[in-house]
């Protein structure tokens, strides 16, 4: 039979066969219904062949891309009597072929095997795939001429899809696209008038939504209006150091294990009534001589800089047996550790935070990693009961701690010493008062 599909141009690049194909872009660009219409296409040009339409996480059908192919179908007359067939969990295909629908988050090896025989995997919201999964995926679509597909929205630049397909090196046979919605002649005017508020209301979130720009702050962030805001008053762009004063180096401790916290430093002065913030360092995983090969590197000579310690900087790392405070000290830095801030510390640094952002200027070549873990740090939600259960545990939460960690000292030296003097926190009791 003869299917007539209006494909955008922006996707002719994807017509061709490959191992890999992928679009992405911001909101309105049609990569999923371009995708929805080629898992349609395949099943007619290969009777038989299997599909997978795969989200990371997918705990009902509705979660899914089946509504979408089941529109499709219908707007193209597709039914019976051309060898489709809408079941309650999958659609048969032309010769017996079956286009299924998989969610990743809970699979594994075992699991995982079924999808060998299929020729077609297609990964929509793929930012939100996790390296596991897609360690798993790639290896288990093996059929000759197989092909996985990656329709997302850009979220961030380390998501395992964009290291795979927007790195600095592709993998054998893939074609990848960009769309956005200029791309696509068929975007409709309910979402053009929707594009136009965010321009005029959400503008610092209009890149991310409608061009494909990566998330670098988000939503309901603790410190999304106060990235904004000192953005919009030049406060992050170029900083320099001053020469005649000391660099003060706020740490949040991670480990060296494979499953670590990460490792976070950030490098600040304070001068007159303002806090440079001058770079920003993170790893997860490496021993103490990574860091301080980093600092080197950096030409942060002890002599002229002092550590500040979270309190847990005087317990031992579990490989290594030997506490931060001493390992720094052994290196020839001075070295305060700070008290705990007792019941409520998260929220106490995030308070603090807030009160010193006004102060604080960005040097936006060597803190963007940090700044982006601000952008992002936020409360985790209870969505059933619609409460804030504290701070979310997760990547940009250690970048985060460590900012608190240095506002928390900021704070406490603006309000005791108003010429900056170093505090002696070894003669200090119980948590800081802020």
């Amino acid at each position: 039979m003869n299917l007539k599909l209006a494909t955008p141009e922006v996707f002719a690049p994807l017509l061709e066969p490959g191992r890999y194909r992928g679009a992405w872009g911001g909101r309105g660009s049609g990569k999923s219904h371009f995708f929805a219409e080629a898992v349609i296409e395949q099943a007619l040009l290969y009777p038989g062949s299997r599909a997978v339409c795969i989200r990371e996480v997918q705990n009902t059908l509705k979660e899914s891309s089946k509504r979408l192919i089941e529109d499709k179908l219908a707007e193209h007359r597709l039914g019976e009597a051309q060898g489709f067939k809408v079941w309650k969990d999958q659609i048969e295909t032309p010769g017996d072929g079956i286009i299924i629908f998989q969610g990743m988050q809970d699979a594994n090896a075992e699991s995982i095997k079924s999808l060998e025989g299929f020729r077609i995997a297609w990964v929509e919201e793929a930012a939100t795939l996790s390296a596991r999964s897609l360690s798993l995926l790639r290896p288990t679509i093996r059929e000759e001429g197989s092909e996985i597909w990656f329709s997302w929205n850009a979220r961030r630049k380390t998501d395992p899809v964009d290291m795979l397909l927007r790195g600095p090196a592709l993998p054998t046979d893939a074609v990848v696209v960009k769309a956005n919605w200029r791309d696509n002649p068929f975007f409709p005017r309910v979402l053009e008038q929707e594009r136009l508020d965010c321009l005029r209301l959400t503008p610092d979130q209009y890149d991310h939504i409608w061009e494909g720009g990566y998330a670098n702050i988000l939503v309901g962030a603790y410190y999304a209006q106060a990235i904004n805001e000192a953005r919009a008053s030049g406060r992050i762009g170029f900083v320099a150091p001053d020469p005649l004063l000391p660099l003060k180096l706020f740490v949040d401790i991670g480990g060296t294990g494979a499953k670590s916290d990460a490792f976070v430093i950030w490098v600040a002065q304070f001068v007159g009534r303002e806090v440079r913030v001058l770079d920003y360092y993170e790893v997860v995983g490496q021993p103490m001589s990574a860091h301080l090969a980093w600092l080197r590197s950096r030409k942060y000579d002890p002599a002229d800089c002092r550590v500040y310690l979270p309190h847990d900087g005087r317990q031992q790392d579990k490989v290594y047996a030997v506490s931060y405070e001493s390992a720094f000290q052994d290196a020839g830095y001075a070295v305060d550790v700070v008290p705990n801030q007792g019941t409520g510390a998260a929220m106490a640094r995030i308070e603090s935070g807030r009160r010193m952002f006004p102060s604080c200027r960005f040097n936006e070549d060597r803190t963007a990693p940090g700044l982006e873990a601000l952008g992002w740090y936020h409360e985790k939600q209870d969505e059933q009961r619609n409460i804030g259960l504290g701070p979310e545990h997760d990547w940009a939460s250690h970048g985060a701690d460590g900012f608190g960690l240095l506002c928390i000292v900021a704070e406490d030296q603006f309000r005791i010493d108003p010429r900056w003097a170093e505090i002696d926190y070894s003669r200090m009791d119980g948590a800081l008062c802020v």
